[in-house]
């Protein structure tokens, strides 16, 4: 579907008869021919007929939207009868709240959680600092989302920066059913190209994670200190509960596939790392979360990103050369880390790995041959050579 708003665009399009159309909501749309340059208002009712209305030529995107939304509001039931003009984040403020409304209070947690982090909440002010959440959503181009996701980029990797605009796009289009004005096409982005892990991933040294840890607010230490031990991502650890852990193995369970299915399996975990889980276990209920946030409350992504990034700047504070730690790391490296080392160091078969730590041999490939390799050369170097068979 074309982005019929800037003039440039609409000067690209090949002549036609048929007209490109741009969606205003269900079963409403706007239509552009080009060749003519005339504009044309189409509505789809429930008993699925079609009807048109010519809005005239030589006009702009803006009149002639406002145009079809005089059309459209006559018919009952039209999305476009109560057209809600307002900014990027009332409209996904307006998402939320329809996932509340259906008792979907998970998805309404987590997907306000990525608007935090997409938009840079700041709790202190009750608002959005990033330039996009005050923006008016029907005037949004697709430059004005293409710098947007330009700033969320430092510091992030890309399939990070797609999981949020993915949300920020479904939040978006879910207010623009619900009757926000704006032009799909604007926040509809091509996902980042999602760089080999191994060439993006940040594996910390036993130095630096003790670092990390030793700079973390107490309750985050314990949290990074989970993650080191049991190479869970940051999300499975977070969801951990006390019955969890039967004092040799913990259960650890997460997403995945299309649709995601639940998938759960038993961590071995060596003598300190037992000694560390029963610790945080000790005197919970079985329902109780083996790990939480300040003020006793379930981790979530941002808090914990949050909370690594404010350890990093406080270690480089005082840290210099190779002391430092990279910018880059997050509460996952430690998980890169406990896999590889996994590899390396305690020379254990990637299968094994793939299976103790919820992934796959693929993956282990991609992001850690270097290690398999490694590991498999120094085997082989130490075998002896076998004497040859005897010639007949």
């Amino acid at each position: 579907m074309a982005d019929l708003s800037r003039k440039r665009d609409r000067d690209r399009l090949a002549a036609r008869r048929e007209p490109y159309w741009q969606r205003l909501g269900a079963g409403a749309y706007v239509g552009f021919r080009r060749g003519p340059d005339t504009w044309i208002a189409r509505f789809r009712g429930r008993d699925d007929k079609q009807q048109y209305c010519s809005l005239g030529e030589a006009l702009e995107f803006d009149d002639a939207k406002r145009k079809a939304e005089e059309w459209l509001s006559q018919f009952s039931g039209s999305p476009v009868r109560t057209a809600k003009r307002d900014t990027v984040s009332a409209a996904l403020e307006t998402y939320l709240a329809d996932l509340r409304r259906h008792d979907r209070l998970d998805a309404a947690r987590r997907a306000e959680g990525h608007f935090k982090t997409a938009l840079g909440f700041k709790p202190n002010d009750k608002r959005y600092k990033d330039p996009l959440a005050e923006l008016q959503l029907e005037n949004a181009t697709q430059d004005d989302f293409l710098e947007w996701r330009d700033r969320l980029r430092s510091g992030r990797l890309p399939r990070t920066i797609n999981r949020l605009v993915r949300a920020v796009s479904a939040g978006l289009n879910r207010a623009n059913r619900l009757g926000h004005i704006g032009n799909p096409a604007a926040w509809r982005l091509e996902a980042l190209p999602d760089d080999d892990e191994s060439d993006t991933a940040v594996f910390l040294t036993p130095a630096q994670r003790k670092a990390l840890i030793d700079a973390a607010s107490p309750p985050a230490a314990l949290f990074l200190r989970g993650l080191e031990v049991s190479g869970a991502r940051p999300k499975e650890l977070a969801a951990a509960t006390a019955r969890d852990f039967d004092g040799e193995h913990l259960k650890l369970s997460h997403r995945k596939g299309r649709p995601p299915k639940l998938r759960s399996r038993y961590v071995v975990l060596d003598e300190a790392g037992a000694a560390f889980i029963k610790l945080q276990a000790k005197g919970k209920l079985p329902a109780a979360l083996l790990f939480t946030a300040a003020g006793q409350k379930p981790w979530r992504r941002d808090m914990w990103a949050q909370e690594a990034r404010a350890a990093i700047a406080a270690h480089n504070k005082t840290a210099r050369g190779s002391e430092r730690i990279p910018t880059e790391a997050s509460a996952y490296s430690f998980r890169h880390a406990r896999i590889s080392e996994l590899l390396q160091v305690y020379g254990i078969d990637p299968l094994t790995v793939a299976a103790q730590t919820g992934t796959s041999l693929r993956m282990i490939e991609r992001t850690y041959f270097k290690f398999i390799r490694s590991a498999m050369l120094e085997k082989i170097s130490g075998l002896k050579a076998r004497p040859s068979a005897p010639s007949a």
